[in-house]
């Protein structure tokens, strides 16, 4: 494959560094749209070959705002939306902890066996990702690609391309609007920057 340059979105109005928001619309909020402009001015002398969105438009506007400094499309993928919270869209973690304490507790337990209640499992949403994976096989190997989408998608890439089992999913904790990289090669995959925020800085 390529250089992959994973960007989890900014900050939105209904607060996604404090809620549940999965495949809820919701919007950048102002401070979401200053940080997809750091990224923009961080990503502005990078060579980038494809950029890559979920459809949700969190995620969409932030690859947007970077793609304003270079000639590429953002081409939106379905298979690239956050996970289906179900019935915990929308809380905290003390609301999950209330209503749902199985829940809570396997999440802490980092259990490959997370489903959400009338939402997705871990497996469902792995399975979802890896159809994207297989389409990034088409890029040649000195391309670079960025790939703007949410925490537990950006999650699941790395633990895809790193070859790691999905219960290592608990492991990585991407900010809003963080950087991360990895350098595929044919004998695997190198996570050379993780959860760089360091563009955020008096934002």
């Amino acid at each position: 494959m390529s250089r992959l340059l994973l960007v989890r979105h900014g900050e939105t109005e209904l607060k996604s560094s404090e809620r549940f928001w999965g495949q809820t619309d919701v919007k950048l909020d102002a401070l979401g749209l200053r940080q997809a402009e750091r990224l923009r001015d961080r990503l502005a002398t990078e060579k980038i070959d494809a950029i890559y969105s979920s459809e949700l438009q969190r995620a969409l506007t932030t690859a947007k705002i970077i793609a304003s400094r270079h000639q590429v499309d953002v081409t939106a993928f379905a298979e690239l939306r956050e996970f289906n919270y179900g019935k915990i869209e929308g809380l905290n973690s003390e609301e999950v902890n209330q209503l749902y304490p199985e829940l809570f507790k396997l999440r802490m337990q980092r259990s490959p066996n997370l489903r959400f209640p009338g939402g997705e499992s871990l497996d469902e949403l792995g399975n979802r990702v890896s159809k994207f994976v297989d389409k990034l096989k088409k890029h040649k190997a000195e391309e670079a690609i960025l790939i703007v989408v949410h925490s537990g998608v950006l999650r699941t890439l790395i633990c895809q391309l790193l070859e790691m089992e999905l219960r290592h999913f608990y492991q990585f904790v991407p900010d809003l609007a963080s950087l991360s990289i990895l350098e595929t090669h044919s004998q695997g995959a190198i996570l050379s920057l993780f959860n760089d925020t360091s563009h955020l800085r008096d934002s």
